[in-house]
């Protein structure tokens, strides 16, 4: 089974972002945005395009599915 990895936290630092920052421009908690980055919550689809919208990124690059035995990103 694949499982939804991301790197919201780099992503973020990019611009110098909060958790709280983030979430304020996507319209979720703060609490939400750390559950993504911690790989405790898969958002939806339109949360990730609205993650990626806001980070200037395709969404390919805030967000790829990993196998459990693999390693690494996309």
């Amino acid at each position: 089974m694949a499982r939804l990895c991301n790197r919201l936290r780099e992503l973020r630092a990019r611009y110098d972002l909060t958790q709280e920052q983030l979430a304020q421009v996507v319209g979720v908690t703060r609490q939400t945005i750390l559950a993504i980055e911690k790989g405790n919550y898969s958002p939806s689809v339109s949360l990730a395009l609205r993650i990626a919208q806001v980070l200037r990124v395709p969404v390919e690059e805030a967000f790829w599915l990993e196998d459990e035995g693999e390693q690494g990103g996309a």
